[in-house]
């Protein structure tokens, strides 16, 4: 008796386990990564893509803290909140994958982006001079991200070029329309 009430508890643990089995549905579809375009030009070494890209980054992180103060219309301090918490992500996601590599971000901008800062600091249109500099940088932006995600020698740090190129892509088409 006991050994019937055994089975018939197996036999009925067993069907529940396969009728679970045949209701499972398949997971929803993921969707399709960004195409990263061919642009015209070689990815830069994975040092130089780091120090590019972080320089970048604080480029536009500072911008777009004096555009907080500085912007006269609301639309470029909306956006400029907006790229500042894009760009602290990838900063983020470019910092822990450089350090993977021993390849630590620079505290400092490289002199042309320092460069392009004091522009946009010193400007009396602060509006026009931070929207001419961030389709400047943000041009280069696409360009470095999206060779990087397409051809760079570090399998640690393609996925941040791949993730950064579309945010790229679209503050420069929010630029743009500005």
């Amino acid at each position: 008796m006991r050994n019937a009430v055994r089975f018939l508890i197996l036999l009925g643990a067993g069907t529940l386990v396969l009728a679970g089995c045949g209701r499972q549905q398949a997971p929803p579809a993921r969707p399709a990564p960004p195409t990263i375009p061919q642009v015209e030009g070689r990815a830069l070494s994975p040092a130089d893509y780091v120090a590019t890209a972080s320089s970048i980054d604080q480029l536009v992180i500072q911008a777009s803290q004096l555009a907080q103060t500085r912007a006269s219309r609301g639309s470029v301090r909306e956006l400029a909140a907006r790229l500042l918490a894009d760009h602290h992500g990838v900063g983020a996601q470019l910092s822990f994958a450089g350090r993977r590599l021993n390849l630590l971000p620079s505290a400092r901008m490289m002199p042309r982006h320092q460069a392009m800062f004091d522009e946009i600091n010193g400007a009396a249109d602060f509006d026009a001079a931070y929207r001419r500099v961030m389709i400047a940088v943000h041009e280069q932006g696409v360009r470095v991200h999206g060779d990087f995600a397409r051809a760079g020698d570090s399998p640690t740090l393609r996925p941040v070029a791949q993730f950064a190129f579309p945010a790229m892509r679209r503050h420069l088409d929010e630029l743009k329309q500005l």
